[in-house]
């Protein structure tokens, strides 16, 4: 079985979301559809490893936003069978509720953004809970709870390497900075703690991240992530407890944020592709909306 990391050039931007191809000597699958408007960009992907869609019999999505499973619906109407967290199967059965929350936040940008969210037939979609196991090619590929981020989140742990999604955060190649992946409304810190930290006992050799690439140093990178989950937390709570309206709290975070990355050597450039790939404004607001419910 071999691995491919397949960019799907969002915005016309490298590097911000990847699928990932495996490819073994019968069957090919694929971790994480991006989405619908990467498709174009995603078949090409696969094309330049000589897999065609129909060669894709399974794909497993890590949560249902639409990052990362957007596009699930024509994978599952092309015959493939789409595996998702038990919490996520319904919205992708009928992503109506997806997509009106999206068109909410995004307006007019929703079909440029994501492109068609379709719903995908009940029958090609499995719902996996902790510990449920796939096979792809005789290889097992097992579903890990990992709430944090979202309540319906698994990573993929396949050997000693682990498929992260959202769980381990976003750190763009080529760079030292670590963004928290928050957005609303279910980031978490406590259980998003204890997700990182069951992934650090596990000794991965490596992670394989959506936002974006491979990851070697495995137990620095998720170290200092659990940090970062903390830290912002904190940092935020603190805004709140002192009334600092959510416009401000907001400023806040995106300047602290952007100086942090400053400090780490992340270029002008790359802060923007960090914008585009987890932006500082939306992370904000997940992060506030959970201290303002929970402390």
């Amino acid at each position: 079985m071999t691995i491919h990391p397949i960019d799907l050039r969002f915005r016309n931007t490298p590097g911000l979301i990847a699928a990932w191809l495996l490819k073994g000597e019968s069957e090919c699958a694929l971790i994480e559809t991006g989405p619908g408007s990467c498709h174009e960009a995603l078949v090409e992907g696969l094309a330049a490893h000589n897999v065609a869609p129909s060669d894709v019999k399974q794909v497993l999505v890590t949560h249902i936003h639409l990052d990362h499973a957007g596009g699930a619906g024509w994978w599952a109407r092309q015959g493939a069978q789409v595996f998702v967290h038990t919490r996520g199967a319904a919205h992708l059965i009928d992503p109506s509720k997806l997509i009106d929350s999206a068109t909410r936040i995004y307006g007019d940008e929703m079909d440029t953004l994501w492109g068609a969210m379709l719903p995908a037939p009940a029958e090609r979609v499995t719902a996996l809970h902790d510990g449920d196991e796939v096979f792809v090619d005789g290889r097992k590929i097992i579903a890990w709870d990992t709430p944090g981020h979202a309540r319906h989140h698994h990573a993929f742990v396949m050997d000693d390497v682990c498929f992260t999604g959202d769980v381990a955060g976003v750190r763009l190649m080529g760079c030292n900075y670590l963004s928290v992946a928050a957005a609303p409304p279910q980031f978490e810190p406590e259980p998003y703690v204890q997700s990182v930290e069951r992934l650090l006992a596990a000794n991965f050799s490596r992670l394989y991240l959506t936002h974006f690439g491979e990851v070697a140093d495995v137990r620095s990178h998720l170290e200092a992530y659990r940090q970062r989950i903390r830290e912002v937390h904190s940092q935020v709570a603190d805004w709140v407890r002192e009334g600092t309206p959510s416009y401000e709290v907001a400023e806040r975070y995106t300047s602290v944020e952007h100086d942090r990355a400053m400090v780490l050597g992340v270029s002008e450039e790359d802060w923007s592709r960090y914008q585009l790939a987890n932006g500082s404004v939306m992370c904000a607001s997940g992060v506030e909306l959970f201290v303002k419910k929970h402390g």
